[in-house]
């Protein structure tokens, strides 16, 4: 199989490095980068130094800079190409392979800038614009690039509607050290994706205050009924939020020390500005550009997230950290439930 991965980001480098090494299912992958400068540099230098620094690329990655309709063009229906790009990126990258003959799936968790005041989409919802006609999919779970380049066990989640996709997710990444569970239901994992970025600012700023572990137990096991809330309303199954793509990564980004969307929160909860917050991480943390838009769609869905909307004025300017906290705490008493 050949597998294109298009991003030289920490994830995506992270997902060639890791199939590169597959000893079950050799592949031919190649690691696509928009920079011929970037490109010669990881050649040259076999390590990804601003993204994944001190992890040697292995031998057989390929790396590319071509222009990418030629590159798309060459590959056949049993090849696969990964789109390792933020979300703001995904839109351009879905049209230009929407006649690639290959499966695409995506990687980025979350949702689209919306538009004119419309709430923005999911990445399934911006292939169905754009790229309609694709065989598509999206892998995502409960999982750190650093620590999939270096092979430490991990399980991730393919969703597809489209059978064949799944099973070239599968056979592209499933390994010793990487397991791979196939899944119908796009839209859950992907509101799960989405939420629990938002989610993981809020814990992080509970853990820059000091709150407690009681208190950042409450955040994640109210924040999954958020999440629920919202997917259940988009047509996702409940069950898909107590797997890896819901729970699983909720509270790997929740409480990891490598999740940039809970930097966020402990930044903010040290007084620090929201632009020196995300100055400080040097890489996207998601989180901060979809909160907005989650609340925005669950607004429109007459859904009720009240974290995430505490989220979205902290990160607003609207409310202090310790502001936040107060407005969380002052709510009235309800019954426990989705």
């Amino acid at each position: 199989m050949k597998i294109i991965v298009i991003g030289g980001g920490a994830w995506g480098t992270a997902l060639a490095v890791n199939a590169s090494r597959n000893a079950a299912a050799p592949h031919a992958v190649t690691l696509w980068v928009r920079d011929a400068a970037q490109a010669l540099a990881l050649q040259q230098g076999r390590e990804n130094q601003r993204y994944l620094p001190g992890i040697a690329l292995p031998t057989g990655l390929h790396i590319s800079s071509q222009a990418l309709p030629q590159l798309l063009a060459s590959l056949h229906a049993e090849d696969l190409v990964i789109l390792a790009s933020p979300m703001a990126g995904l839109r351009g990258l879905l049209s230009l392979s929407k006649n690639c003959k290959a499966a695409v799936a995506w990687l980025c968790k979350g949702f689209e800038a919306g538009i004119d005041g419309a709430p923005g989409l999911m990445g399934h919802e911006i292939q169905a614009q754009v790229a309609s006609g694709q065989s598509a999919g999206v892998l995502s779970g409960p999982s750190f690039a650093q620590e999939v380049a270096l092979g430490k066990p991990t399980a991730l989640v393919a969703a597809s509607a489209d059978a064949t996709v799944r099973d070239a997710l599968v056979a592209a990444f499933h390994s010793s050290t990487l397991r791979v569970y196939a899944n119908e239901d796009v839209v859950g994992v992907e509101v799960g994706g989405a939420v629990k970025n938002v989610l993981a600012i809020a814990t992080g700023l509970c853990d820059g205050l000091q709150l407690g572990l009681n208190a950042r137990a409450a955040l994640v096991t109210r924040g999954l009924a958020e999440m629920t809330r919202l997917g259940l309303a988009l047509g996702a199954k409940a069950e898909t939020f107590m797997g890896l793509s819901g729970l699983g990564d909720l509270v790997l980004t929740a409480t990891g020390d490598l999740s940039r969307n809970r930097r966020v929160g402990q930044a903010l909860a040290q007084g620090q500005t929201l632009e020196q917050a995300i100055a400080s991480l040097g890489h996207v943390a998601e989180g901060v550009y979809s909160a907005r838009t989650v609340v925005q769609r669950a607004n429109s869905l007459g859904i009720d997230m009240p974290i995430a909307r505490c989220v979205v004025d902290l990160l607003d300017g609207r409310l202090q950290p310790a502001q936040a906290v107060a407005a969380l705490m002052a709510r009235g008493p309800t019954a426990e439930g989705v």
